[in-house]
């Protein structure tokens, strides 16, 4: 062997493991990585940054009602198709896909139920049902809500995710908004309060309808709240818009919403407001 050979070493290729996929999600504002666990545990807001990712309508109904109170209605309830409607695809199996996809029938869910033991109906809307447009299914099923409300004299609580009317049912859609708000016309007639709480997003004609029709108009931080898009707007009126002027912080600045609410604080602040609007506003019990 030559004095000045080089020694022959072995290399060893070491694999870097994998993070499982679906275990972590980033904060888009922090960029916070979060383990997925603790994100659902906290009803899907990041700990630290407080930014509120989109929840699914049962998760939402489950951190909200007192345990075992929840009774779901109009369950039955399902789109039809009225106009025979044909894009790329058909509109029933557009729907097939939607219920595979979210789990559910229908972009909202319809029931009763108890917070801090104060009786309330509900409708809880699901942006991964079609983005969450309103159908007729939706309309009506909603309309029901605000009518059991109605007949038990129970206050409405309606919470909004959409991206507003959904294009397939045509003006079958876009008479949901006339049929709903007349049902709230009828709610506030009967002097019971209805609550709105808007979330991410919530557009088009569910905005220029029942969302904004609260008794209290409470928001989600950061949600997008709006009828008509940003670029659809400045095409429109021709005109540089304020920055944010969609979000949930500039409307309240504005007006148009009352208090935005973190979705972890929700349910205490929601009794604070129904005792108010409504317990103290009972007929006192004759002892």
């Amino acid at each position: 062997m030559s004095l000045f050979s080089k020694p022959k070493y072995s290399t060893v290729v070491v694999k870097k493991k994998d993070i499982p996929k679906g275990m972590w999600t980033k904060c888009p504002i922090s960029g916070e990585i979060v383990f997925n666990k603790e994100l659902e545990d906290n009803q899907m807001v990041v700990p630290k940054s407080g930014y509120h990712f989109p929840i699914g309508a049962r998760q939402r109904i489950t951190a909200l009602f007192d345990e075992g109170t929840f009774k779901e209605i109009d369950a039955s309830i399902r789109s039809a198709d009225p106009l025979k409607f044909v894009d790329s695809q058909k509109y029933p199996d557009r729907i097939k896909k939607y219920e595979k996809d979210s789990g559910l029938t229908e972009a909202v869910v319809c029931g009763t139920g108890d917070i801090h033991g104060i009786e309330v109906s509900v409708a809880v809307m699901d942006f991964r049902f079609c983005g969450g447009a309103m159908g007729s299914a939706v309309g009506e099923k909603i309309t029901r809500a605000i009518e059991v409300a109605l007949k038990k004299k129970i206050p409405c609580l309606i919470f909004s995710a959409s991206g507003g009317a959904r294009m397939q049912e045509g003006i079958f859609s876009l008479m949901q908004m006339a049929k709903t708000s007349a049902a709230l016309g009828r709610l506030a007639e009967a002097k019971l309060p209805y609550i709105s709480i808007l979330t991410h997003p919530t557009m088009g004609g569910v905005t220029a309808s029942f969302a904004v029709l609260g008794d209290i108009n409470i928001a989600e931080p950061g949600a997008l709240i709006g009828f008509a898009g940003a670029r659809v707007i400045k095409d429109t009126v021709k005109q540089t818009l304020p920055p944010g002027f969609q979000t949930a912080e500039f409307l309240q600045t504005h007006g148009l919403i009352d208090q935005i609410v973190s979705r972890l604080e929700l349910r205490d602040r929601l009794r604070d407001i129904l005792q108010a609007l409504y317990l103290k506003k009972l007929p006192a019990v004759k002892k």
